[in-house]
């Protein structure tokens, strides 16, 4: 016997909430919430670290895969598990801990449709379920089994099938129908296909897809249809003179779905009358016509009836709910029926509980209320967030434009036994600071601290790019300060870098300069060679000769080769002769400048026609430079060609 507990804080929970619902009828938002809070534990989730987002510190791992099995995988491992006989409980409990099966309603259906399992091991399955676990099968899973059994020359297994399924008032479907009928007729039993008739064409398989019940059912619904309920129509019924099945009733519910109101008096009537006890599938069948934004009361009152009856939510009847409440935005209906499928035996799926966050997340307002309770009770029932839950809620809130709400979001989160990987703190991080978030940021690389989870400096560099990204450069700077106050000279070099550059193709080259040199005379940076090379370009492209002289004695200190291109194009073009020999001394790491220093600005200045600079430059170089050799066959062929252009044009 089930516990108690549930069925009577269920009830007592509905009656509660009637009484609110009497008093709001123009409200349709009256689902219950039933959930106690002692039902749920929190243990936090240790979550490996993983790589960081941006490109450059990205690697070839990815997400860590979910440690439960995808549905797939949940198919073959539970068909292996059964594939050979003769095992215990014990032991088909230990193979099912072991490889984190959960053997829910959804997957018995996935095996028994599964083309690959055998029979045999179908049937293992579908027995033990219906040993240690009969609440998750259905009428579709018993129809499921009968198709095997059928088509694979069980017979005398078949019929037995067909009478513990008439005991729990369930009808064979037509599809089954015809499947045996095949092979029955292919096998030649004969006998067996005229018995298969008639049963199906009588209804006592309780199909209502049948001829014959199909025509009951319609005369049934024609005269429900016609007429006020009253003690004419009850007279009509009881005409009809026939057998009352779950299936026809069922039937004649399903017909009855735009009369919602005649299908519940129907309803009450079948029971009240005598005709038929409900159960699972009837209960299920009236639960779905009433699944309406405006019938919310009767939805529950049939729901926990059902419950109380010690009888099962089916997935159909769960989804078709679940699809009106987010459809018609009424989030806390759709919350109230996730909570009371989850303490039931046919749960939603894993995917459920990602799908509630992200409508959640996405509403005209955000329900944090809403979404810790979906969280909790998930948890509550055995699940780990993960990172893929919260990569899809993410997504959702980047849609609405509310990646702001995210440090709300891993609140909650948290409090479900969940913490961020390496990579979603960088995309965080990220998205938050390149959103102009500024705040949220400080507070997400706080929060993530206070916790212990932070991934080194990695969450550091992609906020910090993220600031670069939204040009928000003294919100960078700020943070790369900050950066390498807690994280040391070691690991900043890239983020250096990285706000160098977007410091300069900012037309900031100076605050570029003033930051690289801060780093490294205060704090003992060793920036990469690209770095100085690119801030040397910037300055010298903006005239800032004196100060790209500096960092090129930056990179000699630090044993970097100096970057002489840029200058020589500079001097070239601008420089004065004073200018050409401050950078050959500053060039050379000894007392003399290097000869080829000056070869090439001699011929430089001449390259540009600025011949009067190169004799200035001349004229204030050592003796040993003026009297080069190379130096002067230089001059002297540059004299030669001009005496004779000079020539050309006297004559």
């Amino acid at each position: 016997m089930r516990n108690q507990w549930p069925r009577l804080l269920l009830l007592r929970r509905y009656h509660t909430r009637s009484q609110l619902c009497i008093s709001r009828q123009s409200q349709v938002n009256c689902l219950p919430s039933f959930t106690p809070s002692f039902l749920y534990s929190r243990k936090p989730k240790v979550i490996p670290r993983s790589f960081i987002l941006i490109r450059h510190f990205s690697s070839s791992s990815e997400l860590a895969e979910e440690s439960k099995s995808t549905p797939d995988q949940a198919v073959l491992l539970l068909t292996d598990i059964f594939a050979k006989p003769g095992k215990s409980n014990d032991e088909i409990k230990i193979d099912l801990d072991s490889n984190n099966v959960d053997v829910t309603h959804d997957l018995v259906l996935s095996v028994l449709e599964n083309s690959s399992a055998t029979p045999d091991a179908a049937k293992r399955v579908f027995d033990w379920v219906l040993e240690s676990k009969s609440k998750k099968l259905s009428s579709k899973s018993y129809n499921l089994m009968l198709g095997i059994l059928g088509s694979n020359g069980f017979v005398n297994e078949f019929w037995d099938m067909v009478g513990i399924m008439k005991q729990k008032g369930y009808g064979v479907s037509k599809g089954t129908y015809a499947k045996v009928f095949e092979n029955f007729e292919k096998d030649g039993l004969y006998d067996e296909v005229d018995k298969l008739n008639k049963l199906f064409s009588c209804g006592s398989a309780g199909n209502k897809s049948s001829n014959a019940e199909e025509e009951v059912s319609q005369r049934v619904c024609k005269i429900v249809k016609q007429e006020v309920w009253g003690d004419d129509v009850e007279k009509q019924l009881r005409e009809l003179n026939v057998e009352f099945s779950s299936n026809l009733v069922s039937a004649v519910l399903e017909s009855l779905e735009v009369e919602p109101n005649k299908g519940l008096i129907f309803f009450r009537w079948i029971e009240e009358s005598g005709l038929l006890k409900h159960n699972e599938q009837t209960f299920n069948a009236m639960a779905r016509v009433l699944a309406r934004v405006d019938y919310c009361d009767k939805f529950w009152k049939i729901v926990n009836e059902m419950r109380g009856a010690e009888y099962e939510m089916e997935r159909e009847t769960y989804v078709k709910g679940l699809r009106q409440s987010v459809n018609s935005k009424m989030m806390k209906d759709a919350v109230d029926l996730y909570e009371f499928a989850m303490i039931g035996e046919n749960k939603p799926s894993i995917h459920d509980c990602t799908f509630l966050l992200k409508k959640i997340v996405v509403s005209k307002e955000l329900d944090m209320d809403l979404f810790s309770r979906v969280v909790t009770v998930f948890k509550a029932n055995g699940n780990m967030l993960t990172d893929a839950n919260l990569d899809a809620v993410l997504k959702s809130l980047t849609s609405v434009g509310r990646i702001g709400e995210c440090n709300k979001i891993l609140k909650a989160m948290k409090e479900g036994g969940y913490l961020p990987s390496g990579y979603l703190q960088n995309k965080i991080a990220f998205q938050l600071s390149s959103g102009g978030k500024a705040e949220e940021a400080l507070e997400f690389m706080d929060n993530m601290e206070a916790s212990g989870t932070a991934d080194d400096y990695k969450a550091w560099v992609s906020s910090i790019e993220g600031y670069c990204e939204a040009r928000d450069l003294d919100k960078a700077s700020d943070r790369f300060r900050k950066m390498v106050e807690k994280e040391g000279a070691s690991s900043v070099v890239f983020a250096l870098d990285m706000l160098s550059i977007t410091y300069c193709r900012k037309n900031r080259a100076m605050d570029a300069f003033k930051l690289v040199s801060e780093m490294v005379n205060s704090k003992g940076l060793r920036p990469w060679h690209s770095t100085y090379k690119e801030l040397t370009s910037n300055l010298l492209a903006r005239k800032r000769f004196l100060e790209a002289l500096d960092v090129m004695t930056l990179m000699k200190n630090q044993g970097y080769p100096p970057y002489l291109n840029p200058f020589i194009a500079y001097l070239s073009k601008v420089g004065s002769a004073d200018d050409a020999v401050t950078f050959s001394k500053a060039t050379s790491s000894k007392s003399l400048p290097s000869m080829s220093i000056y070869l090439r600005l001699f011929e430089a200045y001449f390259k540009k026609g600025r011949r009067s600079e190169a004799q200035d430059f001349l004229s204030k170089c050592p003796r040993y430079i003026r009297n080069h050799a190379d130096v002067l066959n230089l001059f002297c062929s540059i004299k030669s060609k001009d005496a004779a252009e000079t020539a050309a044009v006297t004559a």
